[in-house]
């Protein structure tokens, strides 16, 4: 394996991790969203991961992709608010399911895994550099 495929891989998952902060940003923006009925409530959306392989199937050479995005199953929460110009005829509105506190844990997740793939880059780069130096 070539030592520059590591900043391929590096980058792979600099890649998926941003899809996934991106999503959790989504979330987090529509979290008190409010609908008139179940089916047009807003649902929260994760990234679905996947190991893409190399040449020949050669795991050294494995980095990550993004498979797709699916959207939650979680129910809606329904809240009686006649008052609401979006409340149905019985007066609910139906909220997003998301769950705050998860989506902020999974950004700080994100976020660290990001900086681990920043960290892995900028270390390389300084190891490929002090090697080139012991030649002079």
């Amino acid at each position: 394996m070539s030592s520059f495929r590591i900043f391929d891989i590096a980058g792979s998952g600099m890649s998926a991790q941003s899809v996934r902060l991106n999503t959790v940003a989504s979330n987090l923006a529509n979290a008190d969203s409010v609908s008139s009925t179940p089916q047009g409530v807003y649902r929260a959306r994760h990234p679905v991961f996947q190991a893409l392989l190399g040449g020949a199937g050669d795991p050294a050479s494995a980095s990550v992709g993004v498979a797709g995005i699916v959207e939650s199953p979680a129910a809606a929460a329904s809240h009686y608010d006649p008052g609401n110009p979006l409340a149905d005829a019985q007066g609910y509105v139906y909220a997003s399911g998301v769950n705050v506190v998860e989506e902020m844990t999974d950004m700080i997740s994100a976020s660290r895994s990001y900086q681990n793939n920043v960290e892995v880059l900028s270390t390389t780069r300084d190891l490929m550099l002090a090697t080139l130096k012991l030649g002079q």
